[in-house]
């Protein structure tokens, strides 16, 4: 009977230890658990600093792209609008050009007109006296208007250009036509002109149309 009490004495504090080690290993299993789930939590702490310095860093960068951009704009505008006000410029200048020369070919014109009218009041005289002058009369009176008519033109700086028997030159002569010539010095010249031209100064009014010599 001892030995069996001694037996079971034995049984149970072998069953003790066990649970014990059982606690003891659960513990250190539990306390193993908890010291991983809180390092990530310590890890977690400097990714957050870093995330913060990376935003802050771009941070500094987007308002200075802002800035820039804000700058960008405001020149842009400042050159709309500088455009905008030499576009209205030059188009009141264009149109104020255009009513000055209209109104000095207006003066110039209303001037020799002006510096006309002598002229036509001879011409209106000779009318005037043509069916009772003689014919002697009224040639020396043509000629007479002719004449002031001619002076008229010339104070006008207007005078004729000079094309028979003269050089074939296309920058004053206009060939109507050609026509043979037996005389080999009159080929490549003006042998008939059929209507005069004039020019005033060096500029050419109206060219002289003429039968050149071939």
């Amino acid at each position: 009977m001892e030995n069996d009490n001694i037996q079971e004495e034995k049984k149970v504090e072998e069953a003790t230890e066990n649970v014990e080690n059982k606690e003891v290993e659960v513990t250190e299993a539990t306390e193993e658990k908890e010291g991983q789930a809180s390092e990530p939590e310590k890890k977690e702490e400097p990714e957050q600093e870093h995330g913060k310095k990376k935003k802050s860093r771009f941070g500094f960068y987007d308002r200075k792209l802002k800035e820039e951009l804000a700058e960008s704009n405001r020149k842009l505008e400042e050159l709309q609008d500088k455009y905008m006000r030499q576009v209205a410029e030059f188009s009141n200048y264009k149109k104020r050009t255009a009513k000055e020369k209209l109104e000095l070919r207006e003066s110039v014109k209303a001037s020799m007109l002006h510096d006309f009218l002598p002229v036509i009041d001879d011409i209106d005289r000779a009318m005037e006296h043509l069916s009772s002058s003689d014919v002697e009369a009224t040639k020396e009176g043509v000629k007479l208007i002719y004449q002031k008519f001619m002076d008229f033109l010339k104070s006008q700086d207007l005078t004729e250009i000079q094309a028979m028997g003269e050089e074939f030159n296309t920058d004053l002569h206009e060939a109507v036509t050609q026509f043979p010539v037996d005389d080999e010095a009159k080929k490549g010249k003006v042998i008939d002109v059929i209507q005069k031209g004039y020019k005033i100064n060096d500029k050419v009014v109206r060219y002289s149309k003429v039968v050149v010599g071939q």
